[in-house]
């Protein structure tokens, strides 16, 4: 056991570093030619894989410095809340310790879910989760990844970058859930084009290994043939689900919802006083980035504090090549509320720096309030998306307008012009570059 949860080990870290090493590697094979830089790269997967586990472990070295610098008490081993205030935790010896404290928090995170009706094996191997896809050791001539969120296209493209031929089987009409319909059917337009073979609306029926691969057999929702593919591999990338099973939740009476989430008060105290929770164990996105604001939020609270998280500007980004990032309310989201709104759009095409980059797929949308123009959502599909969507985040959080953010001036040439082209479209209803 080891610091740091999914996100440091088997998350987050390890897949940014698969997708930063496969993304150089497409592009020393695909368009340093154009740069005027000739190479033949030769993939070797072992030190890609050794790459990435010393990113984990410099990360996880990280959090073990910083309980000893600060003075944290670690104790490795599995914890059941025995009363409020108590914790009992069974070590790997076979021995126990029990722990007193005023307060107990519930961050035991999530875990990879399956398919919903479907009995899938996972062996590790042939049938794998997020989990077993970041350490494969070769790469699979096919790939079938069932579930088109954002794990899914994450690790589909990890792969088909390094030479497998991926397909995507997504139940939903489009890809990427609930991010902006634009970004999704732009997004979906470029990885179809980067060779990634991509099945909407299609219910998963059967997912079972033959041999030394496994077939996924899938039929539309709306009901017609059913179909059938083979693969050397297939990652069930569906989502998560909570941790929280074995805590002793249910003896103590604290409240759970039907997909295991810990309910909570608007202070994160749990329905037993003294005990609180936060993360993917909780309600909300199941980002890294949410969970450590209501670390913190709650820290300041126990402390005599007000701490307080902003859930309407938590950014959520993909780290595909391009990038898609988000902040905020989508345009379908707007719609279904009767909220009028202005749409600002500004293409990477006309983005000098995106130019010279060879980064020009994409663009950046902002969304405003028609009568205030106060910035509602932005969202970007673009080269360094996860970076830009910043900018966004800082303006939405003081409560600004388009226009704020139109009349900052912006270095250039940066990409960041982008998103300003993009708010000088919605605060007046032209980008200066068009």
């Amino acid at each position: 056991m080891t610091y740091g949860g999914t996100c440091l080990n088997v998350g987050c870290i390890p897949s940014k570093a698969l997708l930063h090493a496969s993304e150089m590697f497409a592009e020393a094979g695909h368009s340093f030619g154009e740069l005027g830089i000739q190479v033949s790269p030769t993939l070797d997967l072992p030190k890609m894989l050794e790459h990435k586990d010393k990113t984990v472990k410099a990360n996880v070295d990280g959090i073990a410095f910083l309980f000893k610098k600060n003075k944290i008490t670690g104790i490795t081993g599995t914890g059941t809340i025995k009363a409020a205030g108590t914790v009992e935790v069974a070590k790997a010896d076979g021995s126990t310790e029990t722990l007193s404290a005023k307060a107990i928090c519930i961050a035991t995170g999530s875990e990879v879910a399956g398919i919903p009706g479907v009995d899938v094996a996972f062996d590790g191997q042939v049938i794998v989760s997020s989990d077993d896809a970041i350490a494969l050791p070769k790469v699979p001539k096919r790939l079938v990844v069932v579930g088109g969120g954002v794990i899914g296209v994450e690790l589909g493209s990890v792969w088909s970058r390094l030479g497998a031929e991926v397909t995507v089987v997504e139940y939903l009409g489009k890809l990427l859930g609930s991010m902006d319909a634009d970004v999704s059917a732009q997004f979906q337009k470029l990885i179809v084009k980067q060779g990634i073979e991509v099945k909407l609306n299609a219910k998963v029926t059967n997912v079972v290994r033959n041999g030394e691969g496994a077939s996924v057999s899938f039929e539309p929702v709306a009901g017609g043939a059913a179909e059938t593919l083979e693969a050397d591999v297939v990652l069930v990338a569906t989502g998560r689900r909570p941790f929280t099973k074995g805590l002793g939740l249910e003896e103590l009476g604290i409240a759970t919802d039907r997909v295991g989430r810990v309910e909570i008060d608007a202070h994160f105290q749990t329905s037993v006083p003294g005990i609180y929770a936060i993360g993917d164990a909780v309600r909300g996105a199941m980002l890294a980035h949410k969970a450590e604001d209501e670390g913190v939020a709650l820290a300041e609270i126990l402390a005599g504090q007000a701490g307080h998280v902003n859930y309407g500007v938590i950014p959520a980004v993909v780290y595909t090549s391009p990038e898609v990032a988000s902040i905020g309310r989508t345009e379908e989201e707007l719609k279904a509320d009767g909220i009028a709104y202005k749409v600002g759009k500004f293409p990477f095409t006309a983005n000098g720096r995106a130019r010279a980059m060879l980064h020009t797929d994409g663009f950046v949308k902002v969304l405003a309030d028609k009568d205030t123009d106060r910035v509602l959502g932005v969202h970007i599909l673009g080269h360094s998306a996860g970076d830009l969507i910043h900018e966004g985040a800082i303006l939405m959080e003081f409560g600004g307008s388009a226009e704020d953010l139109a009349r900052t001036s912006h270095a250039h040439p940066t990409l960041s012009e982008a998103v300003r082209e993009a708010a000088f479209a919605a605060f007046s209803g032209k980008p200066i570059h068009a």
